[in-house]
């Protein structure tokens, strides 16, 4: 017999840059469980080709074009998922970039403004619009809860040269999720940050094609290899399910091993 916490059949789930990479892991095994998932991104060609997948899988699924650095469109989109969703139970604030700079001393402010605007305030404005969406359910009388979860990496708790816009932002939203799970617990919300250690996604298509970047960083993984989008699937449906009712405020290091070795 199976174990019934971690069917999501009825709940609807949020996933922001969901139609490639970590995000479109979270989306497809989310789907699978029976959840219903709206899928935020920019590119609306591989938004469609995300959905295309889920649903030729047997999962329900469907995408809004967001740019989550655009605090309008967040607003908007956050009714609208609402709306076709029902219910929004699970939120995963994953859209994200990168610029990586060839030292911290010729890092420009465009940059650097650039990376915050996604990274931070994106993930500030999802997880703001989504509580406000959770504690007006719960107020009104629907005690089902939610869950809030914030993308960051292993670059929020160790050194990333060449990479402190980015650091900063994946810092920052671990301190959001932690004040996050305190404030809205009494909602039945829950907060929970996921860092990604070295993954195999366009985001890291450089460090892929670099021979030496591989032996020297991807050989120290105790894994023994990149993790793939489909290894965050099983934190996700854990996460959106009610098997996770109780675990709020924590942080989920899923890098093979790499941060402790």
């Amino acid at each position: 017999m199976a174990y019934k916490p971690f069917d999501l059949t009825g709940k609807g789930a949020l996933v922001t840059g969901g139609n490639g990479g970590i995000g479109l892991g979270f989306a497809e095994a989310l789907a699978a469980s029976g959840a219903h998932v709206a899928i935020w991104g920019t590119n609306e060609a591989k938004n469609a080709d995300a959905v295309a997948k889920i649903t030729a899988a047997g999962g329900k699924a469907f995408a809004l074009k967001v740019d989550v650095a655009d605090e309008a469109a967040v607003v908007s989109a956050m009714a609208e998922t609402a709306k076709q969703l029902g219910a929004i139970h699970a939120v995963f604030a994953n859209a994200g970039i990168g610029r990586l700079s060839r030292s911290f001393m010729e890092m420009n402010t465009e940059d650097y403004r650039k990376v915050l605007s996604v990274n931070q305030d994106g993930v500030f404005w999802t997880l703001r619009e989504a509580a406000k969406h959770m504690v007006e359910r719960w107020n009104a009388g629907d005690r089902s809860g939610g869950s809030l979860v914030g993308v960051a990496s292993l670059a929020a708790i160790e050194g990333a040269a060449r990479n402190q816009h980015y650091a900063a932002t994946k810092g920052a939203v671990v301190s959001m999720i932690k004040a996050t799970a305190v404030e809205l617990a009494r909602y039945g919300v829950r907060a929970n940050a996921v860092l990604p250690g070295w993954i195999a996604t366009d985001m890291t298509a450089g460090g892929q094609a670099n021979e030496k970047f591989v032996q020297n960083v991807i050989g120290r993984v105790p894994a023994r290899r990149w993790g793939t989008p489909a290894d965050f699937g099983g934190v996700a449906v854990y996460l959106a399910s009610d098997a996770s009712s109780y675990h709020s405020g924590d942080t989920f290091v899923i890098d093979g091993a790499y941060a402790i070795f």
